[in-house]
């Protein structure tokens, strides 16, 4: 973390944050009045971004909570493949200090791979809720090989945002636990709607959005 972390929170802007995975960018997207902050990073095959992330930027400084989209240093570096679980857990790790610098509670939030990083690292790195967006449950078409332990093991208030089409798993596949899930509507694996889907582009967004400012104004 560097001295001007808490800084660039309350006014926006980049930084970029040294770890032991190599150089970490966040860019933070303040609110007016912040009461948590949501740190969210991107998956293995895309940057922040994202549609749903950007979404999230977009929306959620208007309701209290200061987005902090984190881009991972192997997508920094320019790289085109993610490295193994766990170097992107100690990116993950890396961050987090500059994350907590404003000394407001982190939801510790991810789609995709980032978001089995948010879940894994919840507990040690004391994340005060996790928001797993696309969750992959497992491979396409390998649901033996399942990663739902990684969720049921967060440890902390837990939302899971899913696409009602995902090959990485539809909502109907998760497991009983105690986080909660939304379905998004004929959704992929990056929330896109096919024209023919009884819900528009923008909907889904909404859907999202919607649901994470739901949640997060319920987090004490």
């Amino acid at each position: 973390m560097t001295e001007e972390a808490p800084g660039r929170a309350a006014g926006g802007g980049t930084e970029v944050v040294r770890t032991d995975a190599g150089d970490a960018r966040i860019t933070w997207r303040p609110a007016r009045q912040p009461r948590l902050v949501l740190a969210v990073s991107h998956g293995a095959g895309g940057g922040v971004e994202a549609r749903d992330l950007q979404a999230l930027a977009r929306t959620l400084p208007a309701h209290g909570v200061t987005v902090a989209l984190v881009e991972q240093p192997w997508r920094v570096a320019g790289k085109k493949v993610a490295p193994a679980p766990k170097t992107l857990d100690t990116g993950w790790r890396g961050v987090w200090p500059a994350l907590t610098g404003p000394g407001l509670p982190v939801i510790s939030a991810g789609r995709s791979a980032g978001a089995r990083v948010a879940c894994r690292t919840a507990t040690e790195l004391g994340a005060h809720a996790v928001l797993a967006l696309s969750f992959p449950l497992h491979p396409p078409g390998k649901p033996e090989k399942s990663r739902a332990q990684e969720l049921l093991d967060a440890g902390v208030p837990t939302l899971v945002v899913q696409g009602g089409n995902d090959p990485f798993g539809k909502p109907a596949e998760f497991p009983e636990g105690s986080y909660e899930l939304v379905e998004v509507p004929s959704g992929d694996h990056g929330f896109a709607v096919p024209k023919r889907a009884d819900i528009t582009q923008e909907r889904a967004l909404e859907v999202i959005t919607g649901a994470v400012v739901q949640w997060a104004a319920s987090l004490g």
